[in-house]
């Protein structure tokens, strides 16, 4: 089934890309505020398409990890930042500088020399109590000192690559759940997933993850938290898939190519922050040539 987890994983992040495309595409032109904002939002058809994205985002990510390993499914999510350019470019009349597209390639390469090299393989879907109280602390205790050690007065940069460790954490651990209470579902019914405790415990995560992602992009540059929050992801979800659904990858000599498609990815990620920040709107000349 990893065959199928990755292409639902796939979708996931292409769909929450269109998602948030269109999202922004609508709140560009919006000039309410507050909860006033998201009544004058739902009447717009670019807004709902949007959130048609972000809904069939969780259900593609919900499928994939049903169906394959934590470690797979949530680096593959990596591909929604070039998934995103790709959209918001020609919706929002907006063109990256060339040099981007070689972000886009590190991004893609990396991601597929790191995953062929680790094979991500031997998922379960639960893990027992004894392994979740000491994960739960962990995580927790982490965005908590990521969350102190960004306190007002430090540098931009700084602050925002913290906070984004934090939520990169919490997106981690809300995977993490989901994957637990989808297992749930698929085992025992809906009655089962509504007494789950882990079906209330993503759903609280996922917030919090939301909130300091907020944040990281308020505190500071795109560059500082974007290979934070990519990367950081995709760490903690490696991690967190062995020690609590006993998976693996590859070690050895297979090392070697795994950095390497790390790093690609690290550089890709980063060129790709510096594009986001220069993206223009196109010349006269370009658009009647187009």
């Amino acid at each position: 089934m990893i065959e199928l987890a990755a292409a639902f994983a796939v979708a996931g992040a292409a769909s929450n890309a269109v998602g948030t495309a269109f999202q922004r595409k609508a709140a560009s032109t919006t000039r309410g505020a507050g909860v006033r904002i998201l009544a004058e939002l739902a009447r717009r058809p670019v807004w709902m398409v949007g959130m048609a994205g972000v809904v069939g985002a969780a259900v593609f990510q919900s499928l994939a990890l049903v169906n394959g390993p934590l470690a797979l499914v949530q680096p593959l999510f990596i591909l929604e930042l070039p998934f995103a350019l790709l959209v918001a470019g020609p919706l929002m009349h907006r063109r990256m500088p060339s040099w981007g597209w070689w972000g886009v390639g590190g991004v893609v390469v990396g991601l597929a020399a790191l995953l062929a090299s680790a094979a991500p393989r031997g998922s379960t879907d639960q893990a027992p109590l004894v392994r979740w109280i000491p994960v739960l602390v962990a995580c927790v205790g982490a965005m908590a000192a990521l969350i102190l050690s960004a306190g007002r007065g430090r540098p931009p940069a700084r602050r925002a690559a913290l906070l984004a460790a934090a939520a990169a954490t919490g997106n981690a651990l809300t995977a993490a759940l989901l994957k637990s209470a989808t297992g749930t579902f698929a085992d025992d019914g809906f009655t089962a997933f509504l007494l789950s405790w882990q079906t209330y415990g993503f759903a609280l995560a996922g917030v919090g993850a939301v909130i300091l992602l907020e944040n990281s992009l308020q505190a500071g540059p795109l560059v500082a938290s974007q290979p934070a929050l990519t990367i950081g992801d995709a760490m903690v979800s490696l991690a967190l898939g062995m020690v609590l659904f006993g998976e693996s990858i590859r070690t050895g000599w297979w090392l070697v190519p795994e950095a390497l498609g790390a790093g690609l990815i690290v550089v890709g990620v980063f060129v790709l922050s510096r594009a986001v920040q220069r993206i223009r709107e196109p010349s006269r000349t370009e658009t009647d040539r187009h």
